[in-house]
């Protein structure tokens, strides 16, 4: 069985100021809005991000971790989400296909144009 993507799910202190967040980096549509418990936005292939409230007491995501989520993307869209994490003061780094970011609490997120069949 080859499983595919069903959700992504992230906690958060801010769930409005989150999806905010991943809308416009992202170009994501609501999908579900019960703010201010959680927002989800579309993925492709029928996939959601869910922001979902962080409970008290709920550690925050560490913000000096180097895991991340990668989307994939075309030239042009890493070119846009680059300009994007230069006006929100974000970017965490790039290279030759892949331009990274941190979300507002520190996630790192990127969208890489780099063509994983011809690595294979």
């Amino acid at each position: 069985m080859l499983p595919s993507l069903h959700h992504l799910a992230l906690r958060s202190a801010d769930v409005v100021g989150l999806a905010a967040f991943y809308q416009e980096m992202f170009e994501l549509t609501v999908a579900r809005d019960t703010a201010p418990r959680s927002i989800w936005l579309q993925l492709g292939g029928g996939a959601v991000l869910m922001i979902e409230a962080r409970e008290a007491g709920e550690p925050a995501p560490d913000s000096n971790s180097m895991e991340m989520m990668a989307v994939a993307t075309t030239k042009e869209g890493r070119a846009t989400f680059r300009a994007r994490a230069m006006v929100r003061g974000c970017l965490d780094g790039e290279t030759a296909s892949t331009v990274y970011a941190r979300d507002p609490e520190g996630r790192r997120v990127a969208v890489s144009c780099y063509d994983l069949t011809s690595s294979a």
